[in-house]
């Protein structure tokens, strides 16, 4: 028998919950529980409130999820003056 497809849905994350777990407001508007996928653990990628996220869900139970993207946030730098490159340089601390 063949594996069920997983459902992906988008939304924002409104509450970070013990145990990397996160509440969603999804944009058909459900709010759901979802934790951090394996891949984002590994490349260490932060998730906060108000972020926009990618959500996997099983057909089976629509009130968990799997995070499995964090979309990049399109505002700039607010303390930045205009027209000046991003922080961070050419070189990383260790």
């Amino acid at each position: 028998m063949a594996k069920e497809e997983l459902i992906q849905f988008e939304g924002l994350v409104t509450e970070i919950l013990p145990d990397a777990r996160y509440r969603v407001q999804l944009d058909a508007g459900h709010e759901i529980v979802a934790y951090t996928a394996g891949k984002m653990k590994k490349n260490r990628i932060k998730t906060l409130a108000g972020d926009r996220v990618t959500i996997e869900m099983s057909p089976y139970d629509l009130e968990k999820g799997r995070l499995i993207f964090r979309h990049k946030d399109e505002r700039p730098n607010p303390g930045a003056p205009r027209g000046a490159p991003p922080r961070g340089g050419q070189f990383r601390r260790r």
